[in-house]
């Protein structure tokens, strides 16, 4: 080393060391949150739908260092987490995380229809209408195939504001169950390694006569490389779900198991004696087992 120029090189890192402090600094502090008010609420331009955003944080979380965390965004994040029982994880065990839930402003039916224009890779008019006579909803009111739209708000407007706001990295990752297990699905073939972890978990691949699981096997079976980052993918169903849905989930694990992509780490499980509704909890913790388990 030219020990001459060491004074100049103690300045950068210096002028570095305090410019990286004083760019967290300028990140937000996690919220003390009442009852179960969201963190945020996004209005998404992209959607026209507002966006509830429940957030959790690593216990040492802090704007006063330079660490910075991946980023976990889940479906239904304020159904899901009311499910969730912490005391099934090992969280010594687990990486660090910053866990977003994502949620629909409004309750009930609106919800639902919400979530079959958002979560839906393809328009499918029969599902539709039965959907609006089981919900006793005018006909027309139950839009379908919005995945694309609702993908294009996550990237660039929730995950960005998210990013700005908040001390994460590139490390990204999905989750999501049902419907939400379809959209993690659609992501996962769709998004180009923007997300690097799924949680397909009770995915709806009977959607559309099983359309986006059929493109998803023509591509695992043409033997072409996949040029992605690193992805890690879990796979779950409860026993007790459809048949259609059970088999569905194997299908599509296997398929992409034998394509032996050499970036693509995979696991499945199918949880005894749980229905779509009581898996949640169990196919949520081993979501976090598998993609954020500590090697």
């Amino acid at each position: 080393m030219n020990f001459l120029n060491l004074p100049k090189l103690l300045f950068t890192t210096f002028s570095l060391l305090i410019f990286s402090n004083s760019l967290f600094s300028q990140k937000l502090e996690p919220k003390k949150r009442v009852g179960n008010e969201p963190d945020h609420i996004i209005s998404s331009k992209i959607t026209g739908k507002d966006y509830l955003i429940h957030m959790s944080f690593p216990k040492n979380y802090s704007t006063k260092d330079t660490i910075t965390y991946p980023v976990l965004y889940v479906l239904d994040g304020k159904s899901t987490y009311r499910y969730f029982n912490p005391s099934n994880i090992d969280f010594e065990k687990i990486e660090d995380v910053i866990f977003v839930g994502i949620s629909h402003k409004v309750d009930g039916i609106e919800s639902r229809i919400n979530r079959f224009y958002d979560y839906t890779p393809s328009t499918d008019t029969i599902t539709a209408k039965k959907m609006e006579n089981k919900f006793s909803v005018p006909k027309g009111t139950i839009k379908t195939g919005g995945a694309d739209k609702f993908l294009e708000c996550l990237k660039n407007e929730i995950v960005t504001f998210i990013d700005k706001s908040y001390k994460t990295n590139s490390k990204r990752g999905i989750s999501g169950h049902s419907l939400g297990g379809l959209f993690t699905a659609y992501c996962f073939l769709n998004s180009d390694g923007y997300f690097t972890r799924f949680g397909i978990n009770s995915p709806t691949l009977q959607w559309n006569e099983e359309k986006l699981l059929n493109q998803a096997i023509l591509k695992f079976t043409k033997n072409d490389t996949w040029d992605i980052k690193p992805t890690r993918v879990y796979f779950s169903t409860g026993e007790n779900e459809s048949p259609f849905m059970v088999s569905n989930m194997i299908k599509f694990s296997l398929y992409l198991k034998k394509s032996n992509y050499k970036n693509i780490d995979i696991d499945w499980h199918i949880y005894r004696n749980k229905s779509h509704a009581s898996v949640v909890p169990s196919s949520l913790s081993g979501t976090l087992t598998k993609l954020y388990g500590k090697k």
